[in-house]
């Protein structure tokens, strides 16, 4: 890897900072490991794009995403993490120190590494759907769905995050149609139960997307049904994906471990990887529970690991 002018070493590089990050970057500071963290493309991680994060601990209020992700990054800081706003754009893990480049000019050794880069939205690769995006085709309900209070706006998916969405938007939208490619979801039954009783959701099951219709703005959905083959046209005003996530884990392909989806491999019970010294936590290495207190329980391992990898070093 390039060498660079801007060049800096740190004793720990946290790369990602949704509740894994940030806590793994608590846990550090307070070890005295002097964590540099850098938050990535979407500081706050995918939380920054939830409503009501009801679910986890020590909010019986419950709390908005983004003010949950702005408390992590406050008390990080306090802890005496540094912050800073950037991205890794390339990564060398083949020694020690390793090497990351951010942003694609200022080069950072580390002894140890933590990787909290987390998951992003998955897409159906509909042309229309890639045309329209910013249209009335949108991956977050949460973020776009005020735009479109009072009409009538579709979804597709069929999973928790999928049925929490369709939720969000029936408070807000006149009718929403839900679009559900086998004869059940995935959701939970508690999230399934609500969406069945929600008067203004349509459940369309056993039905894909065929295309989104419409030239500078969405205009409805043809949708087609997979056991009759029978192509219905429905007037939407938007087009909300919810089908999934997949990993952000490319900038590590071919140096360490992944499963088919891309997901890193850590050591059951640890965050560890199969490179010594690079350990893995959060969305980015977890494809069961990719909940926001499981991803914080995971900084947490990874903060404990990596403390323990430098204190060996230190006294080899």
């Amino acid at each position: 890897m390039e060498t660079n002018t801007q060049s800096e070493h740190v004793h720990l590089l946290i790369i990602g900072s949704g509740p894994a990050g940030y806590t793994a970057a608590i846990y550090a500071a307070r070890a005295n490991l002097k964590p540099v963290l850098y938050q990535g493309i979407q500081p706050g991680g995918q939380l920054t794009i939830t409503t009501e994060v009801e679910n986890y601990p020590g909010y019986p209020e419950g709390i908005r995403g983004p003010e949950m992700m702005v408390d992590f990054e406050k008390q990080a800081t306090r802890m005496g993490a540094d912050i800073r706003f950037g991205m890794a754009t390339k990564v060398d893990t083949s020694k020690r120190p390793f090497t990351v480049i951010v942003d694609e000019e200022k080069t950072i050794t580390a002894d140890a590494l933590i990787i909290a880069t987390g998951a992003s939205a998955k897409w159906l690769n509909l042309p229309s759907e890639q045309r329209l995006n910013g249209s009335g085709v949108s991956a977050c309900a949460v973020c776009d769905g005020f735009f479109f209070r009072g009409k009538e706006v579709a979804i597709v998916g069929a999973g928790d995050t999928a049925a929490e969405e369709a939720l969000y938007l029936s408070k807000l939208c006149s009718n929403v149609h839900m679009i559900v490619r086998k004869h059940e979801m995935r959701a939970s039954k508690v999230m399934q139960d609500r969406v069945l009783k929600t008067t203004n959701i349509m459940v369309y099951w056993n039905s894909e997307t065929d295309e989104v219709l419409g030239e500078n703005k969405v205009e409805a959905v043809r949708i087609v049904n997979n056991q009759t083959n029978v192509k219905t046209e429905i007037p939407v005003s938007a087009f909300f994906v919810a089908i999934g996530h997949q990993p952000n884990s490319g900038i590590f392909a071919g140096q360490l471990d992944m499963d088919e989806q891309g997901y890193i491999k850590t050591t059951p019970g640890t965050s560890k990887t199969n490179v010594e010294g690079v350990f893995a936590c959060g969305d980015v290495q977890d494809k069961i529970y990719r909940q926001a207190v499981t991803a914080a329980g995971s900084g947490c391992m990874a903060a404990l690991d990596a403390e323990r990898f430098l204190s060996a070093q230190e006294h080899s």
